[in-house]
């Protein structure tokens, strides 16, 4: 039947989703070590499913440089340098500066803050940055990844750029997995982590790009130190 044919289609890709999302929070969680190998059959069995939805979670999570596929072995997660984390932190902030040059020219399409729409929409974006902050003083890395994720991704949504925005959550997820290994190695996190996310919101809302720009080349130059730190011991 065409309809049974459909259903199965969207079945395996939303299986295929939520196994690619399960294998990413535990390589951000650390329970998948940089450079641990492991085939699709492993995975298969793990998670109780056929062999073809785990492939193309893994395709998917090679695609964005998570993983790395060997023809021969099967996928190992990828390592990252230092340098590597260098080279993601000049990205972001090229794309985050054309956000911000965008602001200032006012060609930022969601420009009207009364708008109850896009008023909503910075209030949300507001409420995880106010997450990330609790999670950052807490010195709670997972929660704090998954709420700077999303405010970045909510936050770069607002500038109507939908490729704009997934460049720079695919680069930003590159980053967290660059440095996890490294950040969950101090027994207290607390300091250690930025929390500048509602300070930003309040920044860009006033369109002072000049604070806001200040604001993130500290943070950067602040996390490169901590990162060369950590790798150095």
């Amino acid at each position: 039947m065409p309809g049974s044919t459909g259903n199965g289609a969207v079945t395996r890709s939303t299986l295929r989703q939520q196994i690619a999302d399960a294998l990413r929070d535990e390589v951000l969680g650390g329970r998948l070590q940089p450079g641990q190998e492991f085939t699709v059959k492993e995975i298969a069995d793990q998670y109780g499913v056929s062999a073809t939805p785990v492939r193309e979670a893994l395709v998917d999570l090679s695609a964005q440089g998570l993983l790395e596929a060997d023809q021969h072995r099967g996928f190992r997660v990828h390592e990252y340098s230092v340098d590597d984390f260098r080279g993601m932190i000049e990205a972001r902030s090229l794309i985050i500066e054309g956000m911000f040059l965008a602001l200032d020219e006012g060609r930022q399409r969601h420009h009207n803050y009364e708008d109850p729409r896009t008023a909503a929409a910075i209030a949300g974006v507001r409420r995880r940055g106010d997450e990330a902050q609790r999670a950052a003083a807490a010195g709670d890395l997972t929660v704090l990844i998954g709420y700077d994720l999303r405010f970045w991704r909510e936050l770069s949504s607002l500038f109507g750029n939908p490729y704009l925005a997934d460049f720079l959550h695919r680069l930003r997820l590159q980053s967290w997995v660059c440095t996890v290994q490294q950040l969950r190695r101090p027994t207290d996190l607390r300091g250690h982590l930025w929390s500048g996310h509602t300070e930003l919101v309040d920044a860009l809302y006033d369109r002072d790009t000049a604070t806001a720009r200040a604001m993130l080349a500290a943070y950067n130059e602040d996390s490169i130190a901590l990162i060369e730190r950590l790798a150095a011991e």
